[in-house]
């Protein structure tokens, strides 16, 4: 029950309207269907001709007897007497029309009672979905390298749809079933209080056996989220890597490790839906033994009406079993979603921000940072200033790149300080600080877009002539209107309809169109053949005049032209100067040179 309230209380709020308007509605379907099916009773004596009695009116405020007796006596003297006045036949029709009308009327309010529920399903939903996507977006990218991107997605998916199924069965179990239950029960113990003592000796029972059933169901849920998860990220790898297996012929490695995985998780879920059925079994042989139970202690039109009353009962109380297991399902699910959602942001900005200006330069002082154990930049102290072009070079895992995604707090650092003109990054805000870096990457970033929205990506209120102007610059503009629709044309999942050189301009044209006063570019022209390099290369010049530039570079035939260059190894910057001068130390950045041909 606790996790049914918390369930309501995270996620109904914003739709009580709707959750009042369907208690109302199922409360009036119960009732209806009780009055409705009430006509068994006179329908069958009038069939069956199986009471005889003579019945006399009885004045409603007679003393001495129940208000129940004189209700289905008086029942009884008026059927009677619309018998003795117009027949069997025309009383039978009478209450054939009556039994129409009112369950028409109650198949409208049940359609009602499941139509306001709706809008809570589908909102719960929306809402769920979106705090995730918000999340995402606002948790840094340290937390990601710890996730797997397929496990992310059966989050967003296969678990926020269990808790939606989850909220539903909660909302069946507190503002439905037990309304018919209730009423239903009531109708049961006017008729016959000793038949219906037999569901107050076995129900404690039926519930103990559920809520054992349901713990368990708990666990298992999440065990095969979990399962869901690992299935959904190997089929993101499958499509991320598809080039790369085929090459190898991997395919059917890859395919065994997917069967296994899907058998693991089809195994998982017959569990869980074998328990889950358990309810069914329960609940019919409760009702078994509850007519056996029955006949001999009411009459047989009565006794058929409690039947009947009885199997109206039977199909909520096998929904609210059920509903227990959706919700423990959902809670499993709840559990994994709120990993995503509960997950700190280490990455906090400063109540009371600076205003960031870039006048002078950029200092790193004293920085030390690591990921986990190990440090990976140590005690790095460097000056950039202002309009100047720097280069950091190494080997992989030197730290070149953890240097400008510190710049950019894509990351916190652990000692020391990043300022720009005195002014701790850690004191202005994100935005304002990150509104002023523009990136061009080794794999250009780009969206299943048109070739307008990737240029203009970030920025509101960019002009078509802005952004032409952006790609002209970055020698993109030519090939980008000989496609069939010019700027409007999708570009395709991450640019794939575009070639290497051509994706890498339109990103160096976004970053144009930004006209960022730092610009870092990360090993940039590294993966491109000679003509694209080329025409790359020529665009990033363009784009580097009069900026501050940070360049990582593999390749150091492209920064001999750099103002500084740092020569970076195990997170230490060991030698620092221009190209001339470095190559002729002899020293580490020389061994680089050489080990690559590019000589002085």
């Amino acid at each position: 029950m606790n996790g049914i309230i918390t369930i309501l209380k995270r996620f109904l709020p914003p739709y009580k309207k709707y959750v009042a308007l369907s208690l109302l509605f199922n409360l009036l379907t119960a009732v209806l269907n009780v009055f409705s099916l009430t006509t068994i009773i006179p329908i069958l004596s009038i069939l069956f001709k199986v009471n005889d009695k003579v019945f006399e009116f009885i004045p409603w405020e007679t003393k001495g007897i129940s208000l129940i007796d004189v209700v289905l006596n008086n029942g009884n003297w008026y059927m009677s007497r619309l018998i003795e006045i117009h027949g069997g036949s025309t009383t039978l029709l009478f209450l054939a029309v009556a039994l129409v009308v009112m369950t028409l009327f109650k198949t409208g309010t049940a359609y009602f009672g499941s139509y306001f529920t709706i809008p809570i399903r589908t909102g719960v939903v929306k809402d769920i979905r979106n705090k995730i996507n918000d999340k995402i977006l606002t948790l840094p990218i340290g937390f990601f390298s710890e996730e797997r991107k397929g496990d992310i997605l059966a989050r967003i998916s296969g678990d926020v749809n269990e808790v939606e199924n989850s909220v539903m069965s909660s909302l069946d179990m507190l503002f439905k079933n037990p309304i018919l239950i209730l009423i239903y029960l009531i109708t049961m113990i006017v008729l016959s209080w000793q038949l219906t003592l037999f569901v107050f000796v076995v129900l404690p029972v039926m519930g103990y056996v559920m809520g054992t059933v349901g713990k368990s169901l708990k666990r298992s849920s999440f065990e095969a989220q979990n399962k869901w998860g690992e299935l959904m990220s190997q089929i993101e790898e499958t499509l991320s890597g598809l080039r790369i297996i085929k090459a190898f012929n991997a395919e059917s490695k890859i395919s065994k490790r997917f069967y296994t995985g899907s058998d693991a998780f089809r195994k998982m879920s017959n569990r869980i839906a074998r328990r889950q059925y358990l309810a069914h079994p329960m609940s019919d042989w409760f009702g078994g033994s509850l007519i056996l139970s029955g006949n001999g202690i009411i009459d047989a039109a009565t006794f058929i009406y409690y039947l009947t009353i009885f199997y109206s009962i039977i199909n909520p109380i096998k929904e609210f079993s059920r509903s227990a297991y959706a919700v423990q399902r959902g809670l499993a699910s709840m559990e994994r979603i709120d990993k995503i959602l509960e997950a700190q942001n280490d990455i906090t900005e400063t109540e009371r921000p600076q205003k960031l200006s870039f006048e002078k330069n950029i200092h790193y002082r004293n920085v030390w940072f690591k990921y986990n154990k190990d440090w990976v930049l140590k005690g790095i102290d460097l000056k950039i200033e202002k309009g100047k072009t720097v280069a950091l070079v190494g080997q992989s895992g030197s730290g070149k790149s953890t240097m400008t995604d510190l710049l950019s707090r894509f990351y916190d650092i652990q000692q020391g300080g990043i300022f720009i003109d005195n002014t701790n990054i850690k004191d202005v805000t994100l935005h304002d600080l990150r509104s002023k870096i523009g990136y061009v990457t080794q794999e250009a970033i780009l969206f299943n877009d048109t070739f307008f929205n990737n240029i203009a990506f970030g920025l509101k209120h960019a002009t078509p002539e802005e952004v032409i102007e952006a790609a002209k610059v970055a020698n993109a503009h030519d090939f980008i209107i000989a496609t069939q629709n010019g700027y409007q044309t999708n570009i395709g999942d991450r640019g794939g309809k575009l070639s290497g050189g051509q994706r890498q301009r339109i990103s160096i044209a976004r970053a144009v169109l930004k006209n960022p006063e730092i610009l870092i570019l990360d090993e940039a022209t590294s993966a491109l053949d000679t003509d694209s390099e080329r025409l790359v290369q020529d665009a990033l010049e363009k784009l580097m005049k009069n900026r501050t530039t940070i360049i990582i570079a593999h390749r150091l035939s492209t920064i001999k032209n750099a103002d500084e260059i740092y020569v970076l190894k195990e997170g230490q910057i060991i030698e620092s100067g221009r190209h001339n001068s470095l190559y002729e130390l002899k020293g580490y950045y020389t061994k680089l040179c050489n080990m690559q041909g590019d000589l002085n």
